[in-house]
């Protein structure tokens, strides 16, 4: 699948995973629409791309849902169609449930799954009108690995699983195809920008964070499986492991994940 000429929305696309699958769908003929909040890096990953001119910049905020209608009107607008909607955009946390306040808890939810639903929700009629499309969560192995200091961030993952494994169900025969991307340690700047207790910025990267993959080989894992069509990939190390642990020897999980540096 070369994807040439098809329109892929991307969220989060200026920085990280985000960014990389833009260049790379765009290596495959893709044509991008780009949205994030910072117009200044959108514009920058756009003049990255193959073909610059072939792209979009749609500034988006994903805790702002009463945009999400208009933001589909443009990307209509413009390119008359779209094929692939990437759900990346996103936000972590390192704090103890504990010391944690309410609100932070709320913004983590708001961003990783009221963001993602509304958006995908916006979209679904288009899709529903062409017969056909494609979703792409970026989630993470927490979404099935809770793990300490992370509370509200395995929260918001684990609840777009049961979202979308309940779309999957609902639309298949609608056309719509489905992919939830686990992602294990990345080396992006998730940990620097993760909320804390009181809501500011975790600020330092982890060492696992440090020491993940780059981006862009995960980036190209999920084209991979987009193209094979997959339900769902797990792009990990050695913490992918943790999967298959939990599934078949849960207390032994449980016993390590107390015991284990998370940050």
């Amino acid at each position: 699948m070369s994807f040439a000429n098809q329109v892929v929305w991307i969220t989060g696309a200026s920085s990280g995973i985000g960014e990389a699958l833009a260049m790379e769908f765009s290596r495959y003929g893709a044509r991008v629409v780009l949205s994030a909040r910072r117009t200044d890096e959108l514009e920058r990953v756009r003049q990255r791309l193959v073909w610059p001119e072939n792209h979009l910049v749609l500034a988006l905020d994903m805790a702002d849902p009463s945009a999400f209608s208009e933001a589909v009107d443009k990307v209509r607008a413009h390119f008359g169609r779209l094929d692939i909607l990437v759900n990346n955009a996103g936000i972590s946390q390192r704090s103890r449930v504990m010391e944690t306040d309410i609100s932070v808890d709320r913004r983590v939810m708001e961003i990783n799954f009221f963001g993602v639903i509304g958006l995908t929700k916006a979209v679904l009629p288009w899709f529903r009108e062409q017969g056909a499309g494609r979703v792409v969560v970026i989630s993470s192995l927490v979404g099935e690995l809770p793990t300490p200091m992370r509370s509200a961030y395995c929260a918001s993952k684990h609840a777009l699983h049961g979202w979308f494994e309940s779309l999957r169900a609902e639309e298949y025969d609608n056309g719509l195809r489905l992919l939830m991307v686990l992602p294990g340690f990345v080396r992006t700047q998730v940990s620097v920008n993760a909320v804390t207790a009181d809501g500011s910025s975790h600020g330092k990267m982890d060492d696992y964070q440090q020491q993940g993959m780059p981006a862009e080989v995960c980036a190209e894992r999920i084209i991979h499986a987009v193209q094979r069509n997959r339900a769902q990939v797990i792009i990990a190390g050695r913490e992918g492991l943790g999967i298959w642990l939990k599934r078949w020897f849960p207390g032994i999980y449980r016993a390590i994940i107390r015991r284990i540096k998370v940050t």
